[in-house]
């Protein structure tokens, strides 16, 4: 017996000393063990030792952070919190951005004497389309040349196109520059997602994602802020004063970015590590405008991987059936939000004839939908994670987070409904409320993903095209059948994708070796 518990302990050590932490971080990601104690029987009590924790000892810290205060990971919890705020604030530009033209969507129309159909066709639409091209492009930079340079360049450019739409002298100019703004601006929004992983440990990070989505999906799926604020003020000045004070805005977060973010990706696979943070102005400068990024690029992903990386993961059945449901959530999300302005706008019978101002106040109530959205989100998925992790004794599986689906699609059909016959009936209460209703269930519905430059993509291309079809549809049909199928789409595929997932997510995941334990 001593010398089958010597032999024991002899294959723990070497289990230990072949475990890295790193590779098994990033392909269990869908399956981590939490719980210290279920480490020791995953891995053995040699390995389990080994792995540092939380302060409380309660949760394994995944990524293992390194012994070096370079990484990230170890970073002071002010530091942490300084780039969470501007990644939030960089996050919320591109649609704060696009929703600037729902506020000025009948001043653009006056302007280059055209119709405001034509504006959401020519503008809107196609500045959101590219806003999910873009963000696949800047995520292969990323990869290559860090997070930092990538998204400092892009959101100069991104500054400058928006200046060239506040003073376009014609309406192709104008969309040339606002598809542009969108194409290269779109990069927090994908950006942010890296930079939380890169900083915060596993168990914080639904948390820290909460803070950023509820900074970005305000604008994001549903540009609110910019058409509240500048509603006011269109109606008393020229649009080119919104697109101004846009540009001063997104000045504001490029001094930002430039001033206090850092390079947040962390070569873990790397031993040594030849990356290493030196003091002064020069190696700062080299950091920001990509030349450190630059050398680093050979130790990291070649092109070959870059470029492949996506359609890696899009044959997934269990992607496939997520991405598809997020959609088409969002995207009726996005139709709402580019059409609502029109029905508001446009006199009766197609809407409802409101005033510039009464169309700004309108904007309030999505605003309070998503704060309410925000809290009820951030607490469900708290709860539903920390329960379903001690269920399955420490080990979190990805799919537990699909459960907030259920609270949520219930909200999106009584919204939406609600929605459709306040515009059929021309009734303002059913109007408001469908629509704070239907914010709601989306913001609820919400849950980010490693992939969010996929779900990007997905999500605007679902929104884009709505515009094009959902206010001559409500116009010819009303607005209860209109609304009324969209979500009958939208809960046929959540019957489809949701339950399928959940079922059978470990099976795809350990079929398609993404997972090693």
């Amino acid at each position: 017996m001593p010398q089958l518990e010597e032999q024991s302990d002899k294959f723990d050590v070497e289990v230990a000393e072949k475990f890295d932490p790193a590779s098994y971080y990033e392909q269990a990601a869908g399956r981590l063990v939490i719980d210290p104690q279920l480490a020791k029987i995953e891995f053995g009590e040699v390995l389990a030792s080994t792995l540092k924790l939380s302060p409380d000892g309660s949760t394994i810290l995944w990524p293992q952070p390194a012994n070096d205060p370079n990484d990230p990971q170890n970073w002071s919890d002010r530091r942490k919190a300084l780039h969470l705020l501007v990644i939030t604030l960089a996050a919320s530009i591109p649609d704060f951005d696009s929703g600037i033209g729902i506020a000025s969507i009948f001043g653009l129309a006056q302007t280059y004497h055209t119709t405001t159909g034509v504006i959401n066709n020519l503008t809107s639409n196609w500045s959101i389309f590219l806003l999910g091209w873009g963000g696949i492009f800047w995520v292969m930079l990323m990869r290559r040349y860090g997070r930092l340079p990538v998204l400092f360049w892009t959101q100069i450019f991104a500054l400058a196109f928006l200046v060239g739409a506040t003073f376009s002298p014609d309406l192709a100019t104008f969309t040339a520059m606002r598809c542009l703004t969108a194409f290269f601006g779109t990069c927090p929004q994908v950006t942010g997602l890296y930079v939380i992983t890169d900083i915060f440990p596993f168990h914080l990070q639904a948390r820290k994602l909460n803070i950023w989505t509820f900074g970005f999906i305000m604008h994001y799926r549903s540009p609110f802020l910019s058409p509240f604020v500048f509603g006011f003020l269109v109606a008393r000045a020229s649009w080119r004063w919104t697109y101004g004070i846009g540009s001063l805005y997104s000045a504001v977060v490029v001094l930002l970015i430039g001033l206090f973010m850092e390079e947040t990706m962390y070569d873990r696979h790397l031993d040594p590590n030849p990356q290493r943070i030196l003091p002064g102005i020069q190696f700062r400068l080299e950091t920001l405008i990509g030349i450190t990024g630059y050398k680093m690029a050979k130790y990291r992903s070649r092109w070959s991987e870059v470029v492949w990386a996506c359609l890696n993961v899009v044959w997934r059945p269990q992607f496939i059936l997520v991405v598809c449901f997020e959609a088409f959530v969002f995207g009726f999300g996005v139709g709402i939000n580019v059409t609502n302005v029109v029905f508001m706008g446009s006199p009766p019978p197609v809407g409802f004839g409101f005033s510039q101002f009464v169309v700004a106040g309108a904007y309030a109530t999505p605003i309070l939908a998503v704060i309410l959205g925000e809290l009820g989100g951030r607490f469900l998925n708290e709860r539903i994670m920390n329960f379903t992790i001690r269920k399955n004794k420490g080990m979190f599986e990805a799919e537990s987070r699909l459960w907030a689906c259920y609270v949520a699609m219930p909200l999106f059909i009584c919204g939406f409904l609600t929605l459709g016959a306040g515009i059929q009936h021309l009734n303002k209460a059913a109007f408001i409320i469908g629509w704070g209703i239907a914010e709601i269930a989306v913001m609820v519905n919400t849950v980010a993903g490693e992939i969010s430059a996929l779900l990007n993509l997905a999500r605007v291309l679902g929104g884009f095209s709505v515009a094009y079809f959902q206010v001559p549809w409500a116009t010819k049909s009303g607005g209860i059948q209109t609304f009324g199928v969209e979500a009958a789409i939208v809960i046929g595929l959540f019957l489809i994708a949701v339950p399928t997932v959940q079922l059978r997510g470990r099976y795809f995941r350990v079929r398609d070796n993404i997972i090693i334990i």
